[in-house]
This record gives C-alpha cells, structure tokens and sequence, in this order.
C-alpha cells in the first residue's frame, strides 16, 4: 500500500522503518524540509517528503503529532483521497497540548480528532511507549508478545489498521468504534502495561471513563516524583512497573 506519514518523531520514525520494510511505499514528513528525517526513518526504503505532499496518492495515513497539534495539520489532511484511511496515534495531555475544553469537558479524543479533520478515523498505536514499540516488537511467544487495540468505525478501516499492526510487530485486537476509544485513553487500564491479546479485552472493560482523566494527571504525577527523587527518568522497566502499580 501507499502509506504517507505524518510526523517523524520516535513513533513515525518506526512506523516508517517497519512498514517499509513489510513491503509498503511509504513517504513520511516532518514540520521542516526532508532532509532533516532522520535517517533511522528512511533505513528500509521511505522516503522523505514535505509534508504536504506526504498525502499525495496516499491510501494510508498515519498521523503521528502531539494532539495538540493536530489542527495545524488538518489541512494536510484534507488532501488525502477521500478512501484514504486515515490512522491517529496520538494522546491528548494538557500539560502539554493545552487544555481543549470540548476533551475537558468530556468528548472522547478520537471524536475530537474526528471534527478536526472532518472525516473518519482508526485510533492505534497509541498505548504503547516508544521503548516497548522499539525493543518488544516480533516476539513469537503469546505469553509475552504486546497487543495493541484498534478502534474505527468503519469494519473495512478497521482491518486495514488491524493488519498494519500486525506488521509492526504486535497482536492486533478488535476494540470497536470510535465512541468507545475512551478505553484506550492515557489513564486506562491498556494504556502503556505491555498486555498480550489474552489480557487486553479484560483491561479494556475494566476502563473507568470518569476515572481516567485523573489516572492519567497522577500517573504523570508519580513520574515526575521519581524523576525529582532520583535525577532523571526511570528505565523503561521501571515505567512498566510503575504503570502496573497503579492499574
């Protein structure tokens, strides 16, 4: 397939690195001029383009900015063919991405992202660290290879999604539209705890949609702690345990 990638952070640069190796066409771009990807991104066989033409011809793309970002590349978006699928990975952090009243307030995120490009989405690749997306990928054991959720609303957009996961490595599960992708939200029980496809289902019923706003805010909370008390970020394992002390 044609897959066009938006965004050429640690997420991108994988997805760019894998899917061109899977046998993919893929183009991926940054905010700035294509020679500065980084190489690790064009390793397989991407090639890197400006950003507004990463959609050209596209039928995959992948967007993979802060969400607060996202409407600065609407635009880019927008011209895209109109079945393109298009796939969001991104997480909406306040902090970070400035408070958007409408998520606040209670919309899902993945709708939000919705209204921001005014066409339909698949949501994944967002539950995972960019740690355990660089060194967990491809284990052939169940008991220990990661799954990732996939929401879309429509069935075909779904498995699209559901198959490039697959081709990056990770067990792809069916989570089911777009208005219950609160599940896979920052703050949720699948978000970053490395599940296997045996134990993600289950994780994602145990997801709290009143509770995981604040889950996500105290999660950043103990991670900032540790970074204060011990002078710099814990170690991807530390993380994991981490997260799997509060969920």
């Amino acid at each position: 397939m044609r897959i066009g990638i938006i965004g050429a952070g640690n997420i991108g640069r994988i997805l760019a690195e894998r899917l061109s190796r899977a046998g993919h066409d893929v183009s991926i771009a940054n905010s700035r001029a294509p020679e500065t990807v980084d190489a690790s991104a064009l390793s397989t066989g991407a090639t890197a383009v400006w950003a507004a033409d990463a959609t050209e011809d596209a039928e995959v793309v992948i967007v993979s900015v802060n969400f607060g970002q996202l409407p600065e590349v609407a635009g880019i978006v927008a011209t895209a063919p109109a079945d393109a699928v298009i796939i969001d990975t991104s997480n909406y952090f306040p902090l970070r991405d400035g408070v958007i009243d409408a998520v606040e307030n209670g919309q899902v995120e993945s709708e939000w992202v919705q209204e921001q490009y005014g066409r339909p989405i698949v949501k994944t690749w967002n539950t995972i660290t960019t740690a355990s997306f660089r060194d967990k990928a491809y284990s052939t054991d169940p008991a220990t290879r990661v799954a990732l959720p996939i929401v879309a609303d429509s069935d075909s957009q779904r498995a699209v999604g559901m198959r490039l996961v697959e081709e990056t490595g990770f067990d792809a599960v069916d989570a089911g539209v777009i208005a219950d992708s609160w599940r896979q939200q920052p703050g949720t029980p699948v978000y970053t705890n490395d599940l296997t496809a045996g134990e993600l289902p289950a994780a994602l019923g145990r997801a709290q949609r009143d509770r995981s706003a604040l889950r996500r805010d105290l999660m950043l909370k103990i991670y900032q702690e540790r970074i204060e008390a011990d002078g710099k970020e814990p170690d991807p394992e530390r993380q994991l345990a981490l997260t799997r002390a509060i969920f």
